[in-house]
């Protein structure tokens, strides 16, 4: 009966998950440092939109089911909202109200012109045949219409979905409309507009990252031992750029669990192997170990590219590591950042070393709306001056006011949209 009495600010939120409240407190954390208005605070801590949509799905044996789809828009103050789409058993409102937060601090932190969205399907791609995910992703595309759009709210692929997950978004909306618009999504393929290097960017942004920290660390990326969790789009690509520069990638581990090698493992005959069986699973030219003893093996760089709730306040404490890079958005918790900072383990944040692929998704956005495209080259160099650019802001933050570097990202990506912000002011 009290929570019937309860004022409606004190009743849990439907996004109130524990993504999302962890979200909440890393905001929190950093808005002392942040200096800006009480109502910049109030207004950066909720999303702007939450939509959630039944997505009819008629199976391939003629019957029908329903499927709980979601997008969430936490911030147009900069410009649309740029945000992944992930076809999940575990997609609920309070994760994508968590990711699009974490987008909006990225987009801010990379000067990007966008706000942070995230979306989903509660779904199990491995149940369905390859018809059936077009129907839902046609007819989740669908629901959505008045919701997206090349100027407000601009698709991505995320966990289980891909260019061609973008190809059906992009021709379903674009046939509603009447002409293509290859602008409302990115990560498509080439051949309609889609970007070079954009399925590598987030996994080559993680170790440009990593290598500017090296070097702020005074020490080279060459050399290093590297465990590098997730062998996914972002681990993979991670763990053949830092292979290429040098560095020695002792351990790896994906859906099948890990494998390690004290002496180096070999990353292209890894991709070679999980390009053929699907997974690691069968590898067995190395030691196999578990995700959780993975993380614990003894390593200079540990790159977390697999998913939230990683590192934990159970396992913080075991890890033998110098240096923490997030690959993944949310892999280290409150608690799990609080022992890390006590032992003096430097945490390269995720809306800092993820942000490569948010970033190649707006350079392939501006050459579809300006229908001219670059090359390989060129956009791997403008990839490159915007994240070290972005982690020497975030550095001289944490060294001027002696915070994490977590909590230097967010204060700098919330003094961005707080500039905006008060430029703008409230309507009405």
């Amino acid at each position: 009966m009290a929570s019937l009495e309860a004022s409606p600010r004190e009743r849990p939120l439907e996004w109130d998950t524990p993504l999302f409240l962890m979200a909440r407190a890393q905001f929190e954390q950093a808005v002392p440092h942040a200096d800006v208005p009480a109502l910049v605070v109030e207004r950066l801590s909720f999303p702007e939109r939450a939509v959630m949509v039944s997505v009819p799905l008629r199976r391939d044996d003629g019957s029908v089911e329903i499927y709980a789809g979601y997008r969430v828009q936490h911030s147009t103050v900069l410009g649309p909202t740029k945000g992944g789409i992930r076809y999940d058993p575990e997609v609920s409102l309070g994760e994508c109200a968590a990711l699009a937060t974490w987008m909006t601090w990225k987009c801010a932190l990379l000067r990007l012109p966008y706000g942070g969205a995230k979306g989903g399907i509660r779904c199990d791609v491995g149940a369905l045949s390859r018809r059936e995910v077009e129907r839902l992703t046609r007819r989740f595309t669908s629901e959505l219409v008045r919701e997206i759009g090349p100027q407000t709210d601009i698709a991505a692929p995320d966990m289980a979905t891909n260019e061609q997950t973008m190809a059906w978004m992009m021709d379903t909306y674009s046939v509603q409309k009447g002409h293509a618009v290859p602008e409302i999504v990115t990560g498509k393929p080439i051949s309609i507009g889609g970007s070079v290097f954009r399925r590598e960017a987030t996994g080559a942004g993680v170790v440009i990252v990593a290598e500017r920290a090296c070097l702020r660390l005074g020490r080279e990326l060459s050399g290093q031992r590297c465990v590098v969790q997730g062998f996914g789009n972002v681990g993979g690509v991670a763990a053949s750029e830092l292979d290429g520069k040098g560095a020695v990638v002792v351990g790896v581990s994906d859906v099948s669990g890990g494998l390690h090698d004290e002496a180096g493992l070999d990353v292209s005959e890894l991709h070679v192997h999980a390009a053929a069986h699907g997974s690691l699973e069968g590898y067995d030219r190395c030691e196999r170990v578990t995700n959780e003893e993975l993380l614990e093996l003894p390593c200079d760089l540990l790159v977390l590219a697999a998913r939230e709730d990683q590192v934990t306040a159970a396992n913080a404490g075991r890890l033998r590591t110098s240096l923490v890079v997030e690959g993944a958005n949310g892999p280290t918790t409150i608690e799990a950042d609080a022992i890390l900072a006590d032992r003096g383990i430097p945490v390269v944040p995720d809306i800092l070393a993820n942000a490569g692929g948010v970033t190649v998704s707006y350079f392939e956005w501006v050459q579809d709306l300006g229908r001219l495209f670059w090359d390989r080259d060129e956009i791997r160099r403008k990839l490159s001056e915007q994240l070290c650019d972005a982690f020497d802001r975030v550095y001289s933050v944490a060294d001027r006011k002696e915070i994490t570097l977590r909590q230097a990202a967010m204060v700098s990506a919330i003094r961005e949209v707080a500039g905006a912000l008060e430029a703008r002011g409230i309507y009405p």
